[in-house]
């Protein structure tokens, strides 16, 4: 039997294959959530190179949530991440959702970025 990691692990390569077809040479914006934090990271595949990265162990997002794990701290690193797409020049990306479900804290996340100026 298989454990849920190792699922999450399956559905997250099927997806980055299949976005990696897809980007045309954009990059792709990729979401880890764990219970405690949520990161998000700007990643250039062709190079393999992080563009930008945002997480909500950052002070910046602890000081306007609660807790680092719950939605306002994923609409707070979704802003982070998008401001500094737009100080690298970014503005278009692809969404990663990394094998999670777009839902809760990976939703507020996605929909933050797109309210702070990244197109995807």
């Amino acid at each position: 039997m298989k454990n849920p990691r190792d699922i999450r692990t399956r559905r997250a390569t099927r997806t980055r294959t299949r976005l990696k077809k897809l980007s045309s040479g954009q990059p792709r914006l990729s979401v880890f959530r764990s219970n405690k934090y949520i990161y998000a990271q700007l990643i250039d595949d062709a190079n393999g190179s992080t563009l930008a990265q945002a997480s909500s162990m950052e002070k910046d997002v602890t000081s306007q949530a609660k807790a680092a794990g719950n939605i306002q701290a994923a609409q707070a690193v979704g802003n982070l991440i998008a401001e500094r797409a737009k100080s690298a020049g970014i503005t278009t990306v692809v969404f990663d959702r990394g094998g999670y479900i777009y839902h809760g804290r990976v939703k507020a996340l996605a929909e933050a970025a797109r309210d702070g100026g990244l197109q995807f």
